[in-house]
Protein backbone atom coordinates (compact mmCIF):
# COMPACT_ATOMS: atom_id res chain seq x y z
CA UNK A 1 0.00 0.00 0.00
CA UNK A 2 1.36 3.44 -0.89
CA UNK A 3 1.41 6.42 1.41
CA UNK A 4 -0.52 9.58 0.70
CA UNK A 5 1.46 12.49 -0.64
CA UNK A 6 2.32 15.04 1.98
CA UNK A 7 2.25 18.81 1.40
CA UNK A 8 6.08 18.82 1.55
CA UNK A 9 6.14 16.24 -1.27
CA UNK A 10 3.81 18.40 -3.35
CA UNK A 11 5.96 21.50 -2.73
CA UNK A 12 9.04 19.57 -3.87
CA UNK A 13 7.24 18.47 -7.05
CA UNK A 14 6.19 22.06 -7.76
CA UNK A 15 9.66 23.40 -6.95
CA UNK A 16 11.32 20.83 -9.21
CA UNK A 17 8.94 21.77 -12.02
CA UNK A 18 9.64 25.48 -11.48
CA UNK A 19 13.38 24.84 -11.53
CA UNK A 20 13.12 22.86 -14.75
CA UNK A 21 11.09 25.67 -16.36
CA UNK A 22 13.58 28.29 -15.17
CA UNK A 23 16.51 26.26 -16.48
CA UNK A 24 14.82 25.85 -19.86
CA UNK A 25 14.08 29.60 -19.98
CA UNK A 26 17.69 30.47 -19.12
CA UNK A 27 18.97 28.16 -21.87
CA UNK A 28 16.55 29.79 -24.33
CA UNK A 29 17.71 33.27 -23.29
CA UNK A 30 21.36 32.26 -23.76
CA UNK A 31 20.60 30.99 -27.28
CA UNK A 32 18.75 34.22 -28.13
CA UNK A 33 21.60 36.32 -26.78
CA UNK A 34 24.15 34.37 -28.81
CA UNK A 35 22.02 34.84 -31.94
CA UNK A 36 21.75 38.61 -31.28
CA UNK A 37 25.51 38.79 -30.78
CA UNK A 38 26.11 36.98 -34.09
CA UNK A 39 23.74 39.32 -35.92
CA UNK A 40 25.39 42.38 -34.43
CA UNK A 41 28.86 41.07 -35.30
CA UNK A 42 27.73 40.40 -38.88
CA UNK A 43 26.29 43.93 -39.09
CA UNK A 44 29.44 45.50 -37.66
CA UNK A 45 31.77 43.59 -39.98
CA UNK A 46 29.68 44.12 -43.12
CA UNK A 47 31.35 46.16 -45.86
CA UNK A 48 29.99 48.43 -48.57
CA UNK A 49 29.14 46.24 -51.58
CA UNK A 50 31.52 46.65 -54.55
CA UNK A 51 28.55 47.40 -56.83
CA UNK A 52 27.12 50.03 -54.50
CA UNK A 53 26.81 52.72 -57.19
CA UNK A 54 24.76 50.45 -59.45
CA UNK A 55 22.57 49.33 -56.53
CA UNK A 56 21.99 52.90 -55.32
CA UNK A 57 21.19 54.10 -58.85
CA UNK A 58 18.69 51.26 -59.36
CA UNK A 59 17.01 51.85 -56.00
CA UNK A 60 16.65 55.61 -56.37
CA UNK A 61 15.50 55.25 -59.99
CA UNK A 62 12.75 52.82 -58.92
CA UNK A 63 11.72 55.14 -56.09
CA UNK A 64 11.61 58.16 -58.41
CA UNK A 65 9.61 56.20 -61.01
CA UNK A 66 7.06 55.49 -58.26
CA UNK A 67 6.82 59.21 -57.49
CA UNK A 68 8.84 59.07 -54.28
CA UNK A 69 11.47 61.57 -53.22
CA UNK A 70 13.05 59.38 -50.60
CA UNK A 71 13.77 55.76 -49.89
CA UNK A 72 14.47 53.72 -46.84
CA UNK A 73 18.12 52.83 -47.36
CA UNK A 74 18.94 50.87 -44.20
CA UNK A 75 17.33 49.59 -41.01
CA UNK A 76 19.00 48.28 -37.88
CA UNK A 77 18.31 48.03 -34.15
CA UNK A 78 18.76 51.22 -32.14
CA UNK A 79 20.82 49.13 -29.73
CA UNK A 80 23.55 49.07 -32.41
CA UNK A 81 24.07 52.81 -31.86
CA UNK A 82 26.62 53.81 -29.24
CA UNK A 83 23.87 55.73 -27.40
CA UNK A 84 21.03 53.22 -28.00
CA UNK A 85 19.42 55.63 -30.49
CA UNK A 86 19.08 58.59 -28.10
CA UNK A 87 20.52 61.21 -30.48
CA UNK A 88 18.42 59.98 -33.38
CA UNK A 89 15.31 59.91 -31.21
CA UNK A 90 15.97 63.49 -30.07
CA UNK A 91 16.83 64.60 -33.64
CA UNK A 92 20.18 65.96 -32.49
CA UNK A 93 22.34 67.31 -35.33
CA UNK A 94 25.29 65.11 -34.34
CA UNK A 95 23.28 61.86 -34.63
CA UNK A 96 25.72 60.40 -37.22
CA UNK A 97 28.34 60.20 -34.45
CA UNK A 98 26.17 57.60 -32.71
CA UNK A 99 26.40 55.16 -35.63
CA UNK A 100 28.55 52.06 -35.41
CA UNK A 101 29.51 49.23 -37.76
CA UNK A 102 27.86 49.08 -41.17
CA UNK A 103 25.60 52.06 -40.43
CA UNK A 104 28.68 54.19 -39.87
CA UNK A 105 30.24 52.89 -43.11
CA UNK A 106 27.02 53.64 -45.00
CA UNK A 107 26.94 57.16 -43.56
CA UNK A 108 30.58 57.70 -44.52
CA UNK A 109 29.76 56.52 -48.05
CA UNK A 110 26.86 58.98 -48.13
CA UNK A 111 29.09 61.85 -46.97
CA UNK A 112 31.77 61.08 -49.56
CA UNK A 113 29.65 60.12 -52.58
CA UNK A 114 26.02 61.18 -52.26
CA UNK A 115 25.94 64.38 -50.21
CA UNK A 116 28.12 66.25 -52.74
CA UNK A 117 25.50 65.37 -55.39
CA UNK A 118 22.70 66.97 -53.35
CA UNK A 119 21.22 63.96 -51.55
CA UNK A 120 20.16 64.18 -47.91
CA UNK A 121 20.39 61.48 -45.25
CA UNK A 122 18.06 61.44 -42.28
CA UNK A 123 17.57 58.98 -39.46
CA UNK A 124 14.38 58.13 -37.64
CA UNK A 125 13.31 55.76 -34.91
CA UNK A 126 10.65 53.61 -36.57
CA UNK A 127 9.17 51.86 -33.55
CA UNK A 128 9.25 51.87 -29.76
CA UNK A 129 8.91 48.36 -28.32
CA UNK A 130 8.48 48.58 -24.58
CA UNK A 131 8.64 52.37 -24.87
CA UNK A 132 12.30 52.32 -25.94
CA UNK A 133 13.79 53.10 -29.39
CA UNK A 134 13.59 49.94 -31.47
CA UNK A 135 14.42 50.10 -35.16
CA UNK A 136 16.40 52.89 -36.80
CA UNK A 137 15.66 53.79 -40.40
CA UNK A 138 18.16 55.71 -42.53
CA UNK A 139 16.41 57.56 -45.34
CA UNK A 140 18.03 58.88 -48.48
CA UNK A 141 16.11 61.79 -50.01
CA UNK A 142 16.36 64.19 -52.94
CA UNK A 143 14.49 67.23 -54.18
CA UNK A 144 12.79 67.67 -57.52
Amino acid sequence: MSDLLKPDDLRKIADDLDMAKAKKMMEHLKVEEAERDKLKEAFNSREIHPQVKERVNNAIRRAAEQGNRQLLALTFPASYCNDQGRRINNMEPDWPQSLEGFAKKACEYYMAELKPLGYKLTAQIMDYPGGMPGTVGLYLSWDR
